[in-house]
């Protein structure tokens, strides 16, 4: 399955300081057609500067991003279920289900919202892509807020469950989307957050060739930094879950069966999830 990679048009482009420590300094990591990744010298988050203004980058999100989702959301969907049972949903969402509601940012066609909503979930979504978002609404009959996060009208602490996959890379403010997240949390409730593994190994052997080296990619965390900076914005991190051992197509399916298992046990997988809970001191 190919990473979705939009080819930016004109794009004002604004030189940045690190979004998570807010240093200046830093040196040129990978150069990709269409993006320029940097290494902060202070912190060592990956990413790119200069980076397109926000009000560029939503028009990236429109009828073909839509058909790519539609197209691959059966595979998406597959993929978010089985990483919610490597973290054992069945055995602590009862008590979080009885609290609040799910939110699932960045829903896409709704296809995690209506699964929830099967299991008992009051559920709400959150979805830039118009044409994603108003598949899910009439298609599956999910509610979904047509927008960002910062734009939703919910009330704080109205969620025990929220979920993010494949997002936080896409943001120009991660800081501040954590922040936002855990607001709308309440003390005890659980975030599962979903992201490419900058220190996994697929990304340490093709480095720039890497398939979630993108540019609609504006972050590319390791494992060790998005660890810190969740812990800086308030979570307890209850698990850390990574799989992908290695790409159909680069080795025999017997070696990508055995690398995909060794990535799961020992924590060098090309994704990886990681199960928060917001704790009632944060």
């Amino acid at each position: 399955m190919y990473t979705y990679s939009s080819v930016p048009n004109v794009e004002k482009l604004v030189p940045i300081a690190c979004p998570l420590c807010g240093a200046e300094k830093h040196r040129l990591f990978w150069q990709i057609p269409g993006a320029r990744f940097v290494r902060c010298t202070e912190c060592s988050h990956v990413y790119q500067n200069p980076q397109p203004l926000f009000e560029d980058l939503k028009h990236r999100y429109q009828e073909e991003y839509f058909h790519y989702e539609l197209e691959n959301e059966a595979n998406f969907f597959n993929l978010m279920r089985l990483g919610l049972e490597d973290i054992h949903l069945t055995q602590w969402e009862s008590n979080l289900r009885e609290r609040g509601s799910f939110l699932d940012i960045g829903c896409a066609t709704g296809m995690l919202l209506a699964y929830m909503q099967e299991r008992g979930w009051q559920v709400q979504g959150v979805e830039i892509c118009e044409a994603s978002a108003r598949y899910g609404i009439l298609q599956r009959g999910v509610p979904i807020f047509i927008g960002t996060l910062e734009e939703a009208p919910f009330k704080k602490e109205s969620f025990s469950l929220v979920h993010a996959s494949h997002l936080i890379e896409h943001l120009t403010d991660p800081v501040g989307f954590l922040h936002h997240v855990k607001a709308l949390l309440q003390p005890g409730g659980h975030f599962v957050l979903v992201t490419p593994n900058r220190s996994g190994f697929q990304a340490r052997l093709l480095r720039r060739r890497w398939r979630s080296c993108i540019p609609d990619h504006l972050h590319l965390f390791s494992k060790e930094s998005l660890q810190l900076l969740v812990q800086e914005s308030g979570f307890q991190i209850l698990r850390i879950q990574t799989w992908g051992g290695i790409a159909k197509g680069l080795a025999p399916r017997w070696i990508k069966g055995l690398m995909d298992r060794a990535a799961k046990k020992y924590g060098f997988g090309d994704v990886m999830l990681l199960h928060l809970e917001k704790t009632d001191r944060s």
